[in-house]
């Protein structure tokens, strides 16, 4: 498995902006995706990024969030630009053995503990 451990969360106002990183520990060769957890909802797939390269993004947040990664330094980053109130929540790290994007939890095999993201009003 991969150790995952995130930052960069806060509060921000919305319209704003945050880039949240993801550090990797362990094994090397896995896809990596970022999800979101709101309370009472269920945790969605937000971005993804596989070990060559391809990238895909959930359909709320195209075209504002861009993922990318630093194999080198085994990190993912999550750039969030235009945030809205919907994008509060909780998000989580995580990797795809199998070094694809991990779009639904069945496919993840490893998760980091959680950034919060508030973006207020």
């Amino acid at each position: 498995q991969v150790q995952l451990v995130e930052s960069g969360g806060g509060l921000v106002q919305a319209g704003g902006s945050l880039r949240l990183s993801c550090a990797a520990s362990g094994r090397t060769f896995y896809g990596m995706g970022w999800f979101r957890q709101a309370p009472g909802k269920e945790r969605e797939f937000v971005a993804g990024i596989s070990w060559g390269g391809s990238i895909y993004y959930g359909d709320s947040v195209k075209g504002r969030f861009t993922i990318s990664r630093d194999n080198a330094k085994k990190t993912v980053f999550l750039q969030m630009n235009s945030l809205k109130v919907g994008d509060t929540a909780v998000y989580y790290c995580a990797t795809d053995p199998r070094g694809y994007i991990p779009t639904i939890r069945s496919q993840v095999d490893s998760w980091g503990r959680g950034t919060q993201v508030t973006v207020s009003s």
